[in-house]
């Protein structure tokens, strides 16, 4: 087997200690029936980024994050290399300014769809009119923006066939975020739209029973917040699709930040992956690497190791530097930084050297910081297998100093 079990841990790749550390103390706290590392795992609040943790009648809103439904859409186009590559800064260009990124709306066009006729919503209702008022409203005006932070709107080149596809990478924006917070505030006897502290990175799980009123309530939302999320992707996609004149023939759609009911050794369970992507003998999922590497389309294999996996794989190549290391610390009243590791410049040079168009950024999201994915898809072989190889060619994100309270 590819992994080690440390304290009860299954770990692939090379363990993080600060991640095991969190990893450890979300397999000592509630009805776990296992907790693992994808390769790519790194610190997260409560719950490692990458990890997993298995459930037998329990759900963890902090498990499963503030960005609900985070996940990633590819679509293969009809379009070859040659048909999009000498018009390319122009196309970069349309999508920077048709999209919106970061926290506002860069036009007026709302998004209806029929999620806001979803029977989950009276969750909401149960809460109270206010708060049942004020997240729909919220939803209605994000739907179909994709936010900041590591969040993305690509163009790849398929290596292999010279194929164009379009990849996106958001979740479920404030809508999720204040659904997550919400919960977490009910839990402690504090009001849903209150403010909410936060989490500590070193804190235990927030548990409910998923019997319970607060249980049953918590994953109605996370599952209206995790169709929302896939609706904004659908959106994007299409949007991109049409700056193309492209039509897609193939789609590929998951989400990575989310809670499931599986059935695992005969029994059912609650699957919590943070950063994890389902990958169940022949499901399909998409993988992004950094601006600066290959993204992947993976299938699961239906082996041994994929099942001790809980039938899970990693999310992308997997952070080596945090936000502030990379671009230094973020003084919003001035808007100036000081300190970080990595330079406007740096991350200009990898970029072009790898042959990708880039609109918006920060350093925090340049090659440097990542992982190599082959380095992490490496360590699951023996769990999924690489269908295609995407090379970026555009990459489009928020702006560098875009604050964005719902990003990660």
């Amino acid at each position: 087997m590819a992994y080690q079990t440390i304290q009860g841990v299954r770990v692939w790749g090379k363990p993080d200690e600060g991640a095991l550390a969190q990893a450890i103390t979300c397999a000592e706290n509630g009805s776990v029936v296992q907790t693992l590392l994808m390769a790519d795992h790194h610190k997260g609040y409560s719950q490692p980024i990458g990890g997993v943790v298995v459930y037998d009648g329990q759900i963890s809103p902090s498990g499963v994050g503030y960005d609900i439904g985070c996940g990633n859409k590819a679509v293969r186009t009809n379009l070859q290399a040659d048909d999009v590559l000498p018009r390319l800064p122009a196309i970069m260009d349309e999508i920077a300014r048709r999209i919106s990124f970061g926290v506002g709306r860069v036009n007026n066009q709302k998004v209806d769809h029929e999620l806001f006729d979803d029977p989950n919503w009276a969750v909401y209702k149960t809460i109270g009119t206010q708060e049942h008022d004020k997240l729909k409203a919220l939803a209605r005006d994000q739907l179909g923006t994709v936010g900041s932070g590591n969040h993305f709107v690509d163009l790849f080149v398929e290596a292999e066939t010279g194929r164009v596809w379009i990849g996106n990478h958001f979740g479920s924006r404030g809508f999720g975020h204040k659904t997550a917070s919400g919960f977490m505030n009910l839990q402690a006897n504090r009001a849903f739209l209150g403010n909410a502290p936060g989490e500590k990175m070193e804190q235990p799980p927030i548990l409910f029973d998923l019997s319970s009123e607060l249980g049953d309530m918590y994953y109605r939302a996370m599952k209206l917040a995790g169709r929302y999320a896939y609706a904004g992707r659908d959106y994007v996609i299409q949007q991109v699709l049409s700056i193309l004149g492209a039509e897609a023939n193939l789609e590929v759609h998951n989400h990575h930040n989310y809670a499931w009911k599986e059935t695992h050794g005969g029994k059912e369970v609650i699957v919590v992956r943070k950063g994890a992507t389902p990958s169940a003998p022949g499901q399909v999922g998409f993988i992004g690497g950094s601006m600066g590497d290959i993204s992947v389309i993976v299938k699961g294999k239906d082996t041994v190791e994929n099942r001790d996996a809980y039938y899970s794989t990693v999310h992308g190549a997997g952070r080596i530097m945090s936000r502030t290391q990379a671009a230094g610390k973020m003084n919003w009243k001035t808007r100036t930084r000081s300190g970080g590791q990595i330079s406007a410049k740096q991350m200009q040079e990898a970029v072009q050297g790898f042959g990708v168009e880039l609109r918006g950024a920060g350093t925090d999201e340049s090659p440097f910081v990542y992982r190599k994915l082959q380095e992490v898809l490496d360590a699951h072989s023996e769990t999924v297998e690489v269908l295609h190889v995407l090379k970026p060619v555009g990459v489009c994100m928020a702006g560098a100093d875009e604050f964005d309270p719902y990003k990660d």
